[in-house]
């Protein structure tokens, strides 16, 4: 029973880390100890073994670790991709070893011994087009068409140059201090792409994100079935009613056959749990991303119309401050005016409650449009290139 309720304890760690490493940040979790671990994970864990290790060993030392870091982080690096192709590979090796003895079984036909590899095979090579595609770089060739392509909106973007490239900076673009490019339509660095995710290719981005839930879903359900069919096929429910006196109850039955399973099966229900929560994850990923292309905004824009609005904000209640400010002064200089009773002064509302601003996005122009412009991008399309010609 004490390795059943470790492999429970194991998985719950791992989940709770995990979430916390991944989804910390996230308004929902914002003051619980979720942030926490996430902020220790991140931020605190790192800065104490610094510190460490400059006590200890001295600053030659800190700074190596440093120049590591800036090597992983702020340069193009393969690390992370291949920490993908081993996870992945590693995490199908195991299904295979433990769970296709079983198959076909009875509840999956032999088939999916095929599908599966099948499954994976399209998920490498889903990740291999979003690693390795132009992202959308603009150059001196091209830029003139991105301009026309994505006006200015004199909002969020104003016509300016980028400072490193020496060349006019399109709306919507960004250059990437680690690619060392400016990128169409950038939304972010992708570091387990080692790439940008761009104009160009966003939509490979997106079917990724997508493929790789639906693959960690069928993982989950095909493991499922595989335990559902070896208990059947060893008829543990009736060993347990028959031989062992149990009532055929859900409440009477579950606790015995969960822990029969996590001493006969434990590696598969291990990864069932590890498919499951890397699903959750995905699956909240690719839909903060669909949101996003739903609507026409890139990540990168989301935190440029946060700062637009906080200081739009800041600015209206300011306004709205400064003339209530005045009215009291007017009200105080002219002729004495009736007194508010004390409950009529608390509840009374303040101006500073109807100041509301609205995030136009001009860049928005419907569910088709913008969708039409994540699957067919404006460089993919005829006009985008006879405009090119035209400007030469």
């Amino acid at each position: 029973m004490g390795v059943e309720w470790l492999l429970v304890c194991h998985g719950l760690v791992t989940a709770v880390v995990v979430v916390s490493f991944l989804c910390g940040r996230w308004p929902i979790f914002e003051g619980t100890f979720i942030q926490r671990i996430h902020y220790f994970l991140t931020y605190g864990a790192y800065d104490y073994f610094l510190r460490f290790v400059g006590a200890v060993f001295g600053h030659k030392c800190t700074d190596a670790i440093l120049s590591v870091e800036y090597y992983c982080c702020d340069r193009p690096n393969p690390l992370l991709q291949i920490i993908y192709i081993v996870i992945i590979g590693v995490t199908y090796y195991f299904i295979a070893k433990s769970c296709f003895a079983y198959i076909p079984g009875y509840y999956l036909s032999g088939i999916h011994r095929y599908t599966s590899f099948l499954a994976v095979g399209v998920g490498i090579l889903l990740f291999l087009l979003t690693s390795f595609s132009d992202p959308g770089t603009v150059n001196t060739e091209n830029v003139s068409q991105y301009i026309s392509a994505y006006p200015y909106d004199n909002i969020i973007y104003s016509e300016k140059e980028c400072s490193t490239c020496k060349i006019p900076k399109p709306a919507r673009s960004k250059h990437c201090s680690i690619c060392a490019r400016c990128v169409a339509r950038f939304d972010h660095h992708c570091g387990w792409m080692n790439n940008c995710i761009g104009e160009k290719n966003t939509r490979y981005f997106m079917a990724f994100l997508l493929w790789h839930f639906l693959i960690c879903l069928y993982g989950t359900v095909a493991i499922g079935l595989v335990l559902a069919g070896r208990l059947r096929e060893l008829r543990v429910v009736d060993i347990l009613t028959v031989y062992y006196g149990l009532e055929n109850s859900f409440l009477d039955l579950a606790p015995n056959v969960v822990q029969w399973l996590l001493g006969s099966y434990n590696t598969q229900i291990l990864l069932m749990v590890f498919l499951a929560i890397i699903g959750m994850l995905l699956a909240g990923f690719f839909g903060y991303h669909a949101k996003l292309c739903l609507t026409n905004t890139t990540t990168n824009e989301t935190f440029k119309w946060q700062d637009y609005l906080e200081w739009q904000k800041k600015l209206k209640e300011a306004k709205v401050s400064a003339e209530a400010l005045k009215q009291s002064i007017d009200g105080i200089s002219s002729e004495k005016q009736p007194l508010l009773s004390k409950w009529r002064a608390f509840v009374r509302k303040s101006p500073l409650e109807d100041v509301v601003v609205v995030k136009n996005n001009v860049y928005d122009k419907g569910f088709f449009h913008n969708i039409q412009e994540v699957i067919s991008p404006f460089s993919s399309r005829r006009s985008f290139t006879q405009n090119k010609l035209k400007s030469r």
